[in-house]
């Protein structure tokens, strides 16, 4: 008997029983390229502790999907129609924190790590890495560790401090600053308002005097500044492992 699947549009979400484990680790394919999907697929399938619950080409059935097949691990592409996958996992990271997000990209800049990072990413990885250093990259972000190798952190670093000229910037109220923190940690105005007890449009008001203050045009710049200012970690705090 042929497997359940999901269809949205063209894309197709596979659903895969035929793994007989106990609590496996469970995998969420997201590329809009069949043929890595099918490279990844079989990587994988060589780990008897992995168990590849289903795929996707359409970022748009991402959430919905996760939903019901509560994946422990996304395998994320981050350039795909309709949507990013930094866009989908800052989705993922409001509605369902639980899931641990994977970038696997082809892109090594360092604003796209940084974008990945402040999305909430938990490891960012470059398609053709060897089939072992994938599967060594599923268990660390599946243990609650960051894997990220310790050039592209550096790499981060130095444009935060290229970008961002610190000590010339101008004060910040405390309500700026807040407002600021809550941004560089991915939070919508909606959830900053929440946070903070204030009215949406009260948070908005702030963000647009901070970008004219600072003369920071996006959110990954007002990211970018609040790293350089320490206020908030280059990554999140429960890390404890990077990928070398």
């Amino acid at each position: 008997m042929n497997p359940p699947a999901h269809r949205a549009g063209r894309s197709v979400a596979k659903y895969f029983t035929h793994f007989n484990m106990n609590n496996p680790i469970k995998v969420f394919l997201v590329d809009d390229h069949p043929l890595v999907r099918k490279g990844v697929s079989v990587c994988l399938a060589r780990h008897k502790d992995m168990k590849i619950v289903g795929e996707t080409g359409d970022a748009r059935e991402v959430l919905s999907l996760a939903r019901e097949l509560q994946p422990d691990v996304v395998l994320m592409d981050i350039g795909m129609p309709f949507m990013s996958g930094t866009e989908v996992t800052a989705l993922l990271r409001c509605e369902l924190p639980h899931i641990r997000v994977l970038i696997l990209s082809i892109h090594e800049t360092p604003e796209v790590i940084q974008e990945a990072m402040q999305s909430g990413a938990r490891g960012y990885i470059l398609k053709g890495i060897p089939c072992a250093d994938l599967i060594c990259a599923v268990e660390t972000v599946y243990r609650g560790e960051l894997c990220f190798k310790s050039e592209m952190m550096q790499s981060v670093r130095e444009l935060s401090l290229r970008e961002v000229k610190v000590d010339d910037a101008p004060r910040l109220t405390e309500r700026e600053r807040d407002v600021l923190i809550q941004v560089a940690e991915g939070c919508s105005n909606k959830e900053i308002a929440v946070k903070l007890g204030i009215a949406v449009r009260t948070v908005e008001t702030h963000r647009g005097n901070l970008m004219q203050k600072l003369k920071i045009h996006s959110a990954a710049g007002l990211a970018r500044f609040a790293v350089a200012r320490q206020l908030v970690p280059a990554q999140p705090d429960d890390a404890t492992a990077v990928l070398v």
